[in-house]
């Protein structure tokens, strides 16, 4: 017996039954096939965007790296050339501007951590202009030399405009020379610092 012939024996009812079940199927592939694919294409879109992520991760971390190592270069660059004595170092300034420096002291030095030292010395200067005396800090912050003005304490004259009892603190940092490497296997367990700071 053919499927045909079954199906002409089936009773009205349960044909519009099973005409119902193959409309519901028919249905179901109709509706299932498009979600499925929007699902995989969903996932796929999800997947697409994770990598996305991580390979925008990847460029902005490589970009900090980029930038350590072009900070840290810079920082090396600028103690590479270490600060002459700085009592001449200042009365030098102070003679560009015209200006003389009355008395000057060295302190002892400070460390800072295991690579830096600081040298300060202390000028006092007598009747020194405004203009004068901010030409000569300038001429001292920007001479490439890691230096900084750490004190001022400035004292008007009485009776004489424009004129100040100068004290002045400068330092000076230098850096200390790395020690060769002794071996593979002791600069490991160091567990050198990539990253330098500045004092």
């Amino acid at each position: 017996m053919t499927l045909r012939e079954r199906l002409d024996k089936l009773e009205p009812r349960e044909r519009r039954l099973l005409n119902i079940l193959v409309g519901f199927l028919v249905a179901a592939v109709i509706l299932l096939v498009p979600i499925g694919l929007a699902s995989m294409a969903s996932s796929r879109r999800a997947k697409n965007q994770e990598v996305r992520d991580l390979l925008e991760s990847i460029y902005e971390a490589s970009g900090r790296v980029s930038e350590r190592k072009a900070q840290r270069d810079a920082l090396l660059a600028r103690y590479a050339r270490p600060a002459p004595p700085l009592a001449g170092f200042i009365e030098d300034a102070a003679k560009q501007q015209g200006l003389t420096a009355a008395e000057s002291q060295d302190r002892p030095e400070v460390p800072h951590g295991k690579k830096y030292t600081e040298r300060i010395t202390v000028v006092k200067m007598h009747r020194i202009g405004m203009l004068g005396l901010a030409k000569m800090l300038e001429r001292i912050e920007s001479s490439g030399h890691p230096v900084a003005i750490t004190k001022l304490n400035l004292k008007p004259r009485a009776g004489e405009p424009d004129s100040y009892e100068v004290e002045l603190g400068v330092s000076a940092y230098d850096r200390k020379a790395d020690p060769p490497p002794t071996s593979p296997a002791s600069t490991a367990a160091s567990g050198d610092d990539l990253e330098e700071e500045e004092p």
